[in-house]
């Protein structure tokens, strides 16, 4: 009995944070996804291949990922504040918007990531990253 209630519980703790967000669709599913992969690989680059371009020697350091962790936590509250948008607006385009820009941001790190684990990445997005780092157009 205490397994249903704790399970029930989290059920609406989990939907009712979802709903906040705009509810829990594919977009959302896919920003958390990236959000996890690029702090995994993040973990790996500093603590396994020492090449980090945020901490000392390229190593470790648990300041540099708790800072990463609030950055992800500040893009999360950007896309609540979004959703909240969109309910007074009654549109879906804000929080979409918001959340596709923060799906190529993290998509971008997971590739500058890969290549400093030494991943062959294609030249091609290798320039893309570049081109967007620095805003130029291609």
């Amino acid at each position: 009995m205490k397994y249903s209630m704790c399970m029930a519980t989290i059920g609406v703790v989990g939907a009712s944070i979802a709903s906040f967000f705009g509810g829990w669709d594919a977009a959302l599913k896919t920003l958390i996804i990236f959000m996890a992969a690029d702090y995994i690989c993040g973990l790996a680059v500093a603590g396994i291949f020492h090449a980090s371009k945020h901490s000392t020697g390229g190593r470790l350091e648990s300041r540099e990922g708790m800072k990463g962790l609030f950055r992800k936590a500040g893009a999360l509250l950007c896309v609540l504040i979004a959703a909240q948008l969109d309910l007074i607006l009654g549109s879906d385009f804000t929080r979409d918007a918001v959340v596709i820009a923060f799906i190529c941001n993290e998509a971008l790190s997971i590739l500058e990531n890969l290549g400093l684990m030494g991943v062959p990445v294609p030249q091609r997005l290798k320039d893309a990253v570049d081109a967007l780092k620095n805003g130029k157009e291609d």
